[in-house]
């Protein structure tokens, strides 16, 4: 069992899909009984311009490593990372990518351009590249990544998966950071347009961007709806857990997923979901799902009138959902699946 290194950028108890994966994986690991070191890298190295300060950090604990030490690399750092400073690293790295960090929403074209171009270079430095869902996959072969040399680690699943629906009313349930990406706009717009509807929804998930939070908060007053949608923050694993039993619909407006582990948490717990046909969301809901283009309110605000004024379609896919969230993996699945690419290098 090969011993390896684990560098995450900034605190890796963070609740967000990336973190949460980075996580569970090292744990994994460790609980395996594989001698797993963990490097906790400098927030900054996760930027698209981490600074000079960040960069000399970071390459001072990676120098520090045994130089055959296998390096799992978070895919943020590993796309922040200059090709140069990559191709000096002694260590067969592993890159563990989530999807590419130019695809992000917020950066000029500018910037997404360079951020592509960069991460495409890294690709020739890796050793092997590990993702999260065959959408990632397909967009890291398309930057010139090899496919003999990338394997997909879905993101796992822990605890019971069969709990019971608490039925408290039409609630909808949004999960995801506070940031341009994940659409909570275009969610609150939707809403806006199904007002005449019984429903209260929860938007689920911490400040990313102090922008967006207060954009956020404007659009919802401006529409009337501050007494029927609520922006709570992040949340405790139980009190989450208790948002997801007591939800009817699950609903992410997102403009893009590498995967969507907050998707995949609706399918654990038998949840009708509409999201939009971007990324890898039609591949992670299937036919779960009610899927609208992206930036559509409209056509957002259609599918979720027809869920709430539809209890057949509902449990219809709720049903579905709760089949496909059966078969998900496990942690300790993921885990083995990178265990794999550990001993094969």
């Amino acid at each position: 069992m090969r011993p390896c290194a684990l560098a995450i950028p900034g605190d890796h108890h963070q609740k967000t899909g990336g973190y949460i994966y980075e996580r569970r994986l090292l744990e994994e690991l460790q609980a395996s009984g594989r001698d797993v070191r963990h490097i906790q890298l400098p927030a900054k190295a996760a930027a698209a311009d981490p600074g000079t300060q960040a960069r000399r950090v970071t390459e001072a604990a990676l120098a520090a490593l045994p130089p055959d030490l296998p390096l799992i690399l978070d895919g943020l750092a590993f796309a922040a990372m200059r090709s140069k400073d990559l191709a000096r690293l002694p260590n067969p790295v592993v890159a563990m990518l989530h999807h590419p960090m130019g695809l992000e929403h917020g950066f000029t074209p500018e910037v997404s351009d360079m951020l592509l171009a960069q991460e495409a270079a890294n690709l020739f430095h890796a050793a092997h590249v590990v993702v999260t869902s065959p959408h990632t996959r397909d967009a890291y072969i398309g930057l010139g990544a090899d496919p003999a040399h990338i394997t997909v680690a879905l993101p796992g699943h822990d605890g019971p998966r069969d709990l019971p629906l608490e039925d408290t009313g039409p609630n909808i349930l949004s999960v995801g950071l506070l940031a341009r990406r994940k659409g909570h706009d275009v969610l609150i717009r939707a809403l806006a347009l199904i007002a005449d509807l019984d429903w209260h929804t929860r938007i689920v998930g911490k400040t990313h961007d102090p922008a967006i939070a207060t954009e956020l908060a404007a659009l919802i007053v401006d529409h009337g709806l501050q007494d029927r949608v609520e922006l709570v923050g992040e949340l405790s694993d139980d009190a989450l857990s208790a948002a997801y039993r007591t939800a009817r619909i699950f609903a992410l407006a997102t403009r893009h997923e590498g995967y969507g582990m907050a998707l995949a948490e609706a399918l654990i717990h038998g949840l009708p979901i509409v999201s939009c046909a971007v990324g890898a969301v039609p591949g992670t809901v299937g036919n779960a799902a009610l899927l609208a283009p992206p930036d559509s309110p409209k056509a957002f605000a259609q599918h979720l009138r027809c869920l709430l004024t539809s209890a057949t379609m509902c449990e219809e896919l709720g049903a579905r959902a709760r089949a496909r969230g059966l078969v998900l993996p496990s942690w300790k699945e993921t885990a083995a699946v990178m265990a794999g690419v550990l001993d094969g290098l």
